[in-house]
């Protein structure tokens, strides 16, 4: 990798991204972009682990519905790893409320609502580090190099 800030960031494909048959277009966006995937996983999300994902949002008048969404359906999880990956993920995956954000984004171009919005994404270092940990076991990240690596 070549210099800079090497993050690993968690990305979640929601639900609804799954079930609309979107993974492979989000995944590519991520790759072309020059993250490097290290583990990936289908799941369903317990309850129990929405509630540890979403403790943050706790009492929140939106929590309600976020656990039932990310209960509601496969998901697809993905550890990320790059220079400035979570910043880059996020600026990908774009505002929250698809209706703000940008077109060529992931949820500006496929979104259809503020939780229904296809993908999660780790908004801190403290935050991946959490989320992945909920998701992944160290053993699990797989350590290799891409082709052309040396430019990303």
């Amino acid at each position: 990798m070549a210099e800079g800030n090497v993050e690993r960031t968690l990305v979640l494909v929601k639900p609804d991204g799954v079930r609309r048959g979107v993974v492979g277009e989000i995944v590519t966006r991520f790759e072309r972009k020059g993250l490097k995937l290290l583990a990936a996983k289908t799941l369903h999300v317990t309850p129990e682990l929405a509630q540890r994902h979403y403790a943050e949002h706790q009492g929140k008048p939106f929590y309600p519905a976020l656990i039932q969404h990310i209960t509601s359906g496969p998901i697809l999880a993905l550890a990320l790893e790059g220079r400035s990956a979570i910043t880059v993920v996020r600026l990908i995956t774009g505002a929250t409320n698809p209706q703000l954000a940008a077109p060529g984004t992931i949820r500006g171009d496929f979104g259809l609502g503020i939780t229904p919005n296809l993908v999660h994404a780790s908004d801190s270092p403290e935050s991946a580090a959490r989320e992945l940990a909920l998701y992944f076991r160290p053993e699990e990240f797989l350590a290799y190099s891409r082709v052309g690596e040396e430019y990303f």
